[in-house]
């Protein structure tokens, strides 16, 4: 019975002590797509057309080639699957970014 006792309390202390890392996860990503949307960053994998075009020097074209080369493993391909000019690349590369699901 004693025995018992001490196992129980040592499975509840254990409990207890890991049970505050398993939100970690959520709230680290939470905190990330917080930043994200406050820097005005815009996901070119899932973006629409009207989004992409609201980017400067990204119209119809350049848009639809975007969204016809996804997915992106990072946002500077771009430049080699949809064909956006490097100067255009490099003025928006800080308002973009290419998340992975």
């Amino acid at each position: 019975m004693k025995l018992q006792k001490t196992l129980l309390l040592l499975l509840v202390a254990l409990c207890v002590s890991i049970a505050p890392s398993f939100g970690q996860g959520a709230a680290k990503k939470a905190a990330a797509a917080k930043t994200e949307a406050a820097a005005g960053l815009i996901d070119i994998n899932s973006a629409d057309a009207a989004t992409l075009k609201s980017i400067p020097g990204i119209g119809d074209a350049y848009s639809a080639k975007i969204i016809a080369g996804r997915p992106y493993k990072g946002k500077d391909e771009i430049v080699r699957k949809a064909g956006v000019p490097q100067g255009v690349y490099d003025k928006i590369k800080d308002k973009i970014i290419a998340k992975q699901k």
